[in-house]
């Protein structure tokens, strides 16, 4: 490897740990500047630190304003479990951001008689039809605990979107 490959290679390595704002990969004189001591721009910190507490609690009103909104039911289903959390932070001071993946089941029975061994009869279990698992993208207010914005992206982002009326 030469020299110039090397020095590369580092200002690709510390601009993916966000320590190098001015990397431009086709001059090595950037990457030593960078390696030199350029800081990151003021506009990559985050204004608060939220903790998983605050997370949850902002994910449960988000979960109860889906629930209780109708066009959010006719739209979407009934919101049945949250899946995993995807993210959270606080991008503006007292404003908490949650990204989640939430289930939500349309209307129907979706029940099936499945056959229990060693001929015990049949099960009632849910099918789990009708269940679609939207991405959720919400913003809430820390200090009043409303939500700001809130919107479930149907097929990770490639179909249509549902907003909220906050």
């Amino acid at each position: 490897m030469t020299r110039r490959s090397l020095v590369l290679l580092f200002a690709i390595a510390l601009s993916a740990l966000g320590r190098c704002t001015a990397f431009v990969p086709s001059r090595a004189i950037t990457a030593r500047r960078c390696a030199g001591g350029f800081s990151p721009s003021s506009t990559t910190s985050l204004s608060a630190q939220v903790t998983q507490k605050e997370a949850q609690g902002g994910i449960d009103k988000v979960v109860q304003a889906l629930r209780r909104d109708r066009s959010a039911k006719a739209e979407l289903g009934n919101l049945t479990k949250v899946n995993n959390v995807l993210g959270f932070g606080s991008p503006k001071p007292n404003e908490l951001a949650v990204r989640f993946n939430a289930s939500f089941q349309k209307g129907g029975m979706g029940r099936m008689a499945k056959a229990m061994p060693f001929g015990l009869g049949q099960t009632n279990e849910s099918e789990g039809r009708g269940t679609m698992v939207g991405q959720v993208k919400a913003s809430i207010d820390i200090s009043t605990g409303k939500v700001i914005s809130c919107s479930v992206f149907r097929d990770l982002g490639y179909g249509r979107a549902y907003e909220m009326k906050c």
